[in-house]
């Protein structure tokens, strides 16, 4: 009976120490980070893996290849390939956030954040750029910067770290540099005058704007750093010359820190903006050190990936830029005779890339021979540097180095431009992708691993033309300031009066302000809302 009677409290004193049967256990997290390399071809990752004289990060995760053709082009821009992987859908060049007819719709970092996950984004060129755009605003034209600035800061990331001081400030006297950074504009800043670092301080956000702030950590668990008023400099030259400025493997490290502190899980893009910039100028050095920069970057998210069991990573180009090729006319005849030495040594000579080589040179351009040696053409013969000294402007230079320090390497370009082909497709962790896939099918995979769908449900028609929304239901439909830089949007009826400013994450209901969940866009002729059905 003793034993019997002990039986019985063991078993009630079990029964109360258990979980109950009845309380599901919480959904684990997960997490997904999207590591973009902009206008990246085969040969310099080649090239890449010669110079570190290791195998990169990026090739334990080889599984496929991605076509990157566009809605129109069989060679895509950054701003059609971005809205691509961003939305599901192909789309046509200079289109940020927008499908083929012009229509702004969901991405899947919007998504993610309306499915409550949080939400991130990190680039080594401005901000407000192609790819980190397409995921975050909505516009006709990718040189909308300030638009484009305005929507992300009201878009509500979590965290936000690159360049583009520039679109946040109230204005700019000089003049700014056009997408990919190869001409001058003369595009101000803010032309609508407003102070957005003011309402990123107001928004709760930990704004840090130099590298040691960033290292050293904040308390806020929202977090924008801006390091540059445009770029972020290659890396090659950064310890040298911009030493305040974060590599991109830090920013991917403090962004994934910031994150992760997210109980359901969170969405991350990260963009290394400027092996597309240093492909422009037919660069090897300048693309060779940001390919090893976002390989580095790529080692962050694995490290963290692999320890935590719950995130996939998928690493991709968004298109090819310049044509690179080891071996050029020049080696038609002697190509078998030619070890990945004779490839590498020219460029292991060079300190700087031609940028960071000739931002040093002086007016009177005494300095000249320094330029060239930091860019490891130290050694030229008489006709060679008569040539660079003849140069007519820096441009000009930058263009005879490249093809000097080309030669030299035996490598050739094709183009200044971009290129067609398929990409390689690099992935880890739960729901991977794999095999040769579409741009588009890269947004997919992620909603579905996280469990929304861009294409189904309230997400498939977001935004309705507001004027026709409000008409529809009986509203008088005006613009205010509609030839200004900030138009609103008047609905009015009988005593109610709502007022929807563009770029914002808001409404004025007569004086009350309401909150929307996504930012209204307005392309110059139809004003985008989103109203809950």
């Amino acid at each position: 009976m003793k034993t019997l009677k002990r039986l019985t409290i063991l078993l009630t004193l079990l029964t109360l120490t258990l979980p109950s049967s009845t309380t599901a256990a919480p959904p684990p997290h997960k997490n997904v980070i999207l590591m973009i390399m902009d206008g990246t071809n085969s040969d310099i990752l080649t090239l890449s893996r010669w110079y570190r004289g290791t195998d990169l990060q990026l090739d334990t995760i080889l599984r496929g290849g991605v076509r990157t053709y566009s809605a129109q082009s069989a060679i895509t821009d950054s701003a059609a390939a971005g809205s691509a992987m961003a939305t599901g859908l192909k789309t046509k060049a200079d289109y940020i956030g927008m499908n083929h007819d012009g229509r702004p719709v969901l991405t899947v970092l919007e998504g993610a954040k309306l499915s409550g996950y949080e939400t991130g984004i990190v680039s080594t060129s401005p901000v407000q750029h192609a790819t980190p755009a397409a995921f975050t605003s909505h516009a006709l034209n990718r040189d909308e910067f300030g638009d484009i600035g305005e929507q992300q800061v009201y878009q509500g990331l979590d965290v936000v770290l690159g360049g583009g001081a520039s679109w946040l400030k109230p204005q700019a006297k000089e003049p700014s540099k056009d997408d990919d950074g190869m001409l001058k504009t003369n595009q101000v800043s803010r032309e609508d005058g407003e102070n957005l670092f003011k309402e990123i301080h107001s928004s709760g956000y930990d704004l840090v704007r130099k590298r040691d702030g960033l290292l050293r950590g904040t308390t806020s668990l929202k977090l924008w750093g801006v390091f540059a008023d445009e770029d972020i400099s290659y890396e090659l030259d950064r310890p040298l010359l911009h030493p305040d400025e974060p590599s991109l493997a830090e920013m991917t490290r403090a962004a994934i820190k910031r994150l992760s502190q997210s109980e359901k899980g969170f969405f991350l893009m990260v963009e290394g903006s400027k092996v597309d910039w240093a492909a422009h100028k037919n660069d090897p050095v300048g693309m060779i050190s940001e390919v090893l920069s976002f390989d580095d970057a790529v080692r962050e998210a694995l490290d963290f990936a692999r320890k935590d069991g719950n995130t996939m990573v998928v690493a991709v180009t968004d298109h090819g830029n310049s044509g690179l090729t080891l071996g050029n006319h020049g080696t038609n005849g002697n190509y078998k005779t030619l070890p990945a030495e004779k490839f590498i040594k020219p460029l292991k000579k060079a300190k700087l890339t031609v940028k960071g080589a000739t931002s040093q040179l002086k007016k009177d351009q005494s300095n000249l021979k320094e330029v060239l040696s930091n860019y490891g053409l130290g050694e030229l013969s008489g006709e060679e540097y008569s040539a660079m000294e003849a140069a007519s402007s820096v441009d000009e230079l930058e263009s005879k180095m490249v093809k000097l320090m080309a030669e030299r390497a035996h490598l050739g370009f094709t183009t200044h431009g971009h290129t067609g082909e398929d990409v390689f497709l690099y992935s880890y962790g739960p729901g991977r992708p794999v095999g040769l896939i579409e741009n588009t099918d890269i947004p997919r995979v992620i909603s579905t691993y996280m469990g929304f769908s861009l294409g189904t449900g309230p997400f498939a028609s977001w935004y309705v033309d507001g004027v026709k929304y409000y008409r529809d239901r009986g509203y008088e439909v005006s613009f205010e300031g509609r030839t200004s830089k900030n138009p609103v949007m008047l609905a009015k009826r009988d005593d109610v009066v709502l007022r929807f400013p563009e770029n914002k994450d808001f409404y004025w209901r007569n004086e009350e302000k309401v909150g929307l969940k996504s930012v209204n866009v307005y392309d110059g002729e139809t004003f985008y809302v989103h109203v809950e059905k």
